[in-house]
């Protein structure tokens, strides 16, 4: 959601603020921007469409400058016009560029406009480039800071003033932010997310909350907040992998379809090191705070919700632990019974997602401070907050419909759940080797599932045209049919929804017809017997069924009823390999159709504000 990209350079800095943003549109946007500081002023493009269209514009105008900001906008405040846009400037000299939310803009703008501000659109951010232009007395890190002190709520920012030319200013709070150290030119850079500075720098400082940076092409200075005041601090850059290579299509369409492609390696790089099952796989700290768990607390939103949905019937199941899973935004912003001596586990994608952040602070606040991330970035805000972590490496996600981090997900749960079943004396040496035997061999079993597209294909041919679609599950799967609905709503934009197949007649029923297809995951497992009982319900309908079914599974495929089987039966892991014929039925539905695949209208990639 929104990105930003802004340096100083003793060169052009405008082609490498370009190639960031289009390395930062898999986060989803409707507008983007550039401006750099010149010697005649503040020069600066904006655009409502795609940023190769802002590239025409930056060519047509000759926009250069060595000094300069940048930025993809997902509309809040005002819609997707180009006076919302970003850049934001004011006075003629301020310049500025926001992630986030100023939550007490509009009493702040009724206060500048009675000082005689003139503002063109209808943003938070306009407001806040006012404020600091309003203050503004020669020095652009005291003005900074003291429009920091006016404002409440999420921000990173990026902000360069005509008067100074050669420097930039950037602060975070409750929104990610980098900071990218040149070593080969004099150069510095602050980005919202270190992928947009690849092929720049791997190089990076990750700021802390309330941090400022005051950078120019020759160096850089970081200012920590403590309370309203800020003292000069020492961040040591580490050197990141930011996948520069992330962005190459290959032979893929689309990054989701290649994602879901990648997911066999994905796993294996999860797995990797793994050679039995050990608290220390979570961290130095994990011996102590995981022995004696008895109950888990779960915060994820959207996909990860579901991994975490999916990995509460494995951990009550095999570890025998008590576990509750929340909608993180949800969390938050209720008074739940709290247990001190509860796991807290969070999951994320990319581990900025704000509402599991803001959940995990919350849980810690009241007593919960044994916590666990499981998240794809090892250097996140997310991972820094919890005692102990597993890092996925699904490697850079750039499609919005989130495919192989799911995945991953689900492999690193399965190794807490058997961490946990054996500290608790439930997993036996012969159990153990047996798991991690199926763990290693999913990459294999995931490459046949992989082999069905086809087959899925001549499904979303006939998906495509219609409007609404059901999803059904049993027990561990009733999860993956609800992110079954949610890929192919996400994507494909027809509306589905999932269900538990037992609550057929409690509602859903009611909906079923000839029009209404009708998924249905059937694994060979103890439920078997009772789905097919639902399944017939359906058929009694006029519905029309499409059935993923394990290979050793007893269903036959008829006119009404269309049968789809893996190769093979994977017990607990099932759900792993079930998804990925879901994640394809989505994709080529989608592609049927002809919709933006990897970028859904409305939606972005990472969520970094309520």
């Amino acid at each position: 959601m929104c990105g930003i990209v802004a340096g100083a350079a003793h060169r052009d800095v405008v082609p490498v603020l370009v190639e960031g943003l289009k390395r930062l549109e898999y986060r989803g946007y409707d507008s983007c921007g550039v401006a750099v500081v010149t010697e005649s002023g503040l020069k600066r493009a904006r655009s409502v469409s795609r940023v190769h269209e802002l590239c025409g514009q930056i060519a047509q105008e000759g926009i250069a400058g060595q000094v300069g900001v940048a930025h993809t906008r997902w509309a809040t405040h005002g819609g997707p016009v180009v006076v919302n846009a970003h850049p934001h400037i004011a006075g003629h000299r301020i310049c500025l560029v926001h992630n986030g939310i100023i939550e007490n803009w509009a009493e702040i703008k009724a206060e500048l406009i009675a000082q005689g501000a003139r503002m063109e659109g209808q943003t938070d951010t306009e407001v806040l480039a006012h404020l600091i232009n309003a203050l503004y007395e020669g020095d652009l890190l005291e003005a900074v800071q003291k429009a920091l002190r006016r404002v409440r709520g999420a921000y990173a920012i990026a902000v360069c003033c005509s008067l100074e030319p050669g420097r930039i200013v950037g602060a975070r709070q409750g929104s990610p932010m980098v900071l990218g150290t040149c070593e080969e030119e004099a150069a510095n850079f602050v980005a919202s997310d270190a992928m947009a500075l690849a092929g720049v720098t791997e190089s990076i400082v990750y700021l802390e909350e309330g941090d400022m940076v005051d950078l120019t092409a020759d160096g850089y200075a970081v200012w920590a907040r403590r309370g309203d005041e800020w003292h000069r601090v020492e961040r040591k850059p580490v050197h990141v992998q930011a996948y520069s290579g992330a962005a190459d299509l290959g032979p893929y369409r689309h990054y989701m379809q290649k994602e879901i492609f990648e997911q066999p390696r994905a796993i294996a790089d999860t797995m990797e090191g793994v050679e039995g099952i050990a608290p220390t796989l979570f961290g130095a700290e994990a011996a102590q705070l995981l022995t004696g768990v008895r109950r888990i607390l779960m915060l994820a939103c959207g996909t990860s919700f579901y991994a975490a949905m999916t990995a509460k019937y494995w951990l009550e199941s095999i570890a025998g632990i008590a576990c509750e899973v929340e909608i993180a935004s949800e969390y938050r912003y209720r008074s739940p019974i709290t247990d001190p001596e509860a796991l807290v586990v969070t999951i994320s994608q990319s581990g900025e997602t704000a509402d599991t952040i803001a959940a995990l602070k919350y849980a810690v606040s009241r007593g919960m401070t044994k916590t666990l991330a499981i998240c794809n970035v090892a250097q996140s805000a997310l991972v820094r907050e919890s005692r102990l972590h597993y890092i996925t490496r699904a490697g850079v996600e750039i499609g919005v419909a989130s495919t192989k981090a799911f995945t991953t997900q689900l492999t690193a749960l399965y190794l807490l759940t058997l961490t946990l079943a054996k500290i608790n004396g439930r997993l036996t040496k012969e159990d153990e080797d047996k798991a991690i035997e199926r763990l290693r061999h999913i990459p294999v079993a995931l490459g046949r599932v992989l082999a069905l597209e086809p087959q899925i294909i001549a499904w979303a041919e006939r998906f495509a045209s219609k409007n609404d679609a059901l999803f059904l599950g049993r027990g561990v799967h009733y999860p993956i049919a609800l992110e079954g609905a949610l890929k192919l709503k996400e994507i494909s934009y027809i509306h589905a929804e999932a269900y538990p197949a037992g609550e057929l007649k409690h509602g859903p029923l009611a909906l079923v017809d000839a029009s209404m297809p009708v998924v249905t995951i059937a694994p060979n497992d103890e439920l078997l017997e009772k789905l097919k009982s639902n399944m017939q319900e359906v058929r009694a309908r006029g519905g029309e069924l499409y059935v993923f079914a394990d290979g050793d599974s007893a269903i036959d495929a008829t006119e009404e009823m269309h049968v789809i089987r893996l190769p093979e039966n994977y017990g607990d892991l099932s759900p792993i390999l079930h998804v990925v014929t879901l994640q394809l039925l989505a994709y080529h539905t989608a592609l049927a159709r002809g919709t933006d695949v990897d970028k859904p209208r409305n939606l972005a990639k990472s969520v970094t504000v309520e």
